[in-house]
């Protein structure tokens, strides 16, 4: 009797734990990703490069309508927008992004996403707004684009994209906004539906096409679009009243195009260099300093024993990350004393390179400038090289002038333009050996409490060119202020630095970004904007409407260095020496006049 009921109570034990793992797998199920999801994690997966934007996305929701840069329709609880515009996205866009039946809005514009657009979209039949531009996508515009009837702007400029525009796409009859400015397409557009509407503005920067839209007529049946576009033909184009404009327009197209196939060739293997050694980043600070460090401080820099800094090293995590780009992750490292410095970590790409490395950051140490972050070691450890910086409370540039609230008045603006020509000033002509920046940038202009400017990351261009092809990981993600012949030849020198440096002084004075969304749309950057408002007579314009206590004299002056640094012709542009005499002496202390208004 006692084994009976010890045998009945083993059985009810069973059919418990048995009820237990049922209910447990029921719950599974209805927790897990749903399809949308996990297409989403897909996107996710294939992105080797963000500002943390994808923090929230988790494989352990239910679904994607809490995570950022999601919007779900309340009832049906499908995704209908993602918006990832301008968060330095670097990646391919992946053809699980056509399992989003019900999307309306597809918001990718401003990053560094490259490789082709996947045909898949074409799926995503519901679309209303598809807004690609201002990447570095290449391959062709999918036929299936014409499935989009309820598409109301399309705007892939700015791209790589090439081959001929799809007859499909004369089949979005509800298109009110198109847009494939400033890419190599070539053949004849089409002109019997919906592209017939509109003209040369959307077109613009694509020396191969033709068609009634730009005035420009198909020499023979080649250039049909009808044709498998994968096959471009080579046919020649016969220009109709080929006058000034058109002139121009023709020779800004061939360098334009010429320019952008550079900057995706770049572009590639910037993406492809972090693809092959950006994952290990990965692991944290304390692993990789464990494994064997050593510090190295330039000239007694920085007070404390190797011991107390690798200590401290150990203990960073990714909670101390205060930014990232093109050269690598960014640490705050406090001391126990107060002292803080800021932390740059670069993966080691090839071990070959350890002793030039370390002579060239002897070098960097060794330079001192009021308007230079000072550089006062690194900690050289197996995979990575952490620099150790000065640590500047007021960020970068870029952060105060776009993504933070503080506004900057006109003394405040001319303060930051002055101390980083001067910064860059010293570096092409004062210190030795002479340094082209190659970078210069709003984010490379950090700011002190008082906002004071310093130039950060000089040297670091040359440090990390890659020997064999002489191509810098950088250059991705610094479109907009490289120069014409920067770009066509791959060439630095202290007038492509310059160019850079007006292009920077555009920004300040603007509070746009060079290649604000406002400018793409009309197949232009900012330089092209103040081309456009110089010729009509209109530069005053440019102004940010946010920015108080503009003078017209000063304002006037400014806009004249700018215009001489961001010259087309090299030979034109001043030195940064003449620079900052020219800001000093007709800028800084202009005669007292009205305030501008803006009004």
């Amino acid at each position: 009797m006692a084994s009976l009921s010890m045998g009945s109570f083993s059985i009810k034990w069973q059919r418990l734990l048995l009820l237990l793992t049922v209910l447990m797998l029921v719950k599974l199920e209805t927790t897990a990703l749903n399809s949308e999801g996990n297409a989403l994690l897909s996107f996710k997966t294939s992105i080797v490069g963000s500002d943390g934007v994808f923090l929230n996305w988790q494989q352990e929701d239910s679904d994607p309508c809490g995570w950022k840069g999601v919007k779900c329709d309340s009832h049906a609880k499908s995704v209908i927008y993602l918006s990832l515009a301008n968060h330095k996205l670097v990646g391919s866009i992946p053809p699980d992004i056509g399992q989003l039946n019900h999307l309306q809005l597809l918001a990718l514009q401003a990053n560094s996403l490259y490789g082709t657009i996947p045909r898949e979209l074409g799926n995503c039949t519901e679309l209303q707004y598809l807004y690609l531009q201002g990447n570095y996508l290449s391959g062709f515009i999918p036929p299936e684009f014409g499935n989009l009837v309820g598409l109301e702007t399309l705007d892939l400029s700015s791209n790589t994209l090439s081959g001929f525009i799809p007859p499909s796409l004369d089949k979005l009859t509800k298109l009110m906004s198109f847009n494939v400015s400033m890419n190599f397409l070539t053949g004849a557009i089409p002109s019997d539906g919906a592209l017939s509407n509109f003209n040369g503005t959307s077109f613009i920067g694509n020396r191969g096409l033709c068609g009634k839209q730009i005035e420009v007529e198909c020499k023979d049946d080649n250039q049909s679009p009808s044709r498998d576009p994968q096959q471009p033909s080579s046919g020649n184009l016969v220009y109709r009243k080929p006058g000034k404009n058109s002139t121009r327009l023709v020779i800004s197209a061939v360098a334009t195009v010429g320019a952008l196939l550079l900057v995706a060739l770049m572009c590639f293997w910037g993406c492809f260099l972090y693809k092959k050694f950006g994952k290990s980043d990965v692991r944290c600070l304390g692993m990789d300093v464990s494994g064997g460090a050593s510090i190295v401080m330039f000239h007694g820099d920085l007070p404390y024993s190797s011991k107390d800094i690798l200590k401290k090293l150990e203990t960073l995590d990714d909670e101390n990350i205060i930014g990232s780009g093109g050269f690598g992750t960014v640490y705050k490292l406090a001391m126990d004393d107060g002292n803080v410095f800021a932390l740059k970590r670069i993966m080691k790409t090839n071990e070959g390179l350890d002793r030039f490395f370390d002579r060239e950051l002897e070098i960097l140490g060794s330079i001192k400038h009021r308007y230079l972050v000072n550089l006062r070691g690194y900690c050289n450890s197996p995979s990575s090289k952490l620099l150790i910086y000065d640590y500047l409370p007021g960020g970068s540039l870029d952060e105060v002038l776009h993504e933070r609230s503080e506004l900057l008045d006109w003394e405040a603006r001319l303060n930051i333009i002055l101390g980083a020509a001067k910064g860059l000033a010293y570096l092409h002509h004062d210190c030795s050996p002479r340094i082209i920046h190659r970078d210069i940038k709003s984010s490379n202009i950090l700011l002190d409490g008082n906002f004071e400017a310093r130039v950060s990351d000089f040297g670091l261009a040359k440090l990390l060119e890659d020997e064999e092809s002489h191509i810098t990981t950088i250059v991705a993600g610094t479109f907009g202020y490289l120069a014409p012949e920067y770009m066509q030849s791959g060439r630095a020198t202290e007038k492509t630095d310059v160019y850079s440096f007006g292009v920077l002084v555009l920004e300040v004075l603007s509070g746009k970004r060079p290649t604000d969304a406002s400018f793409i749309e009309k197949g232009l950057n900012i330089v092209g904007w103040l081309n456009f408002l110089v010729a009509e007579n209109r530069r005053r314009e440019i102004i940010d409407p946010n920015c108080e206590g503009v003078q017209i004299d000063s304002l006037d002056a400014l806009l004249s260095v700018a215009i001489q640094c961001v010259s087309s012709a090299p030979e034109d542009r001043p030195t940064m020496h003449r620079v900052v005499q020219m800001l000093e002496s007709n800028v800084i202390t202009p005669c007292p006049s009205d305030f501008y208004d803006s009004d």
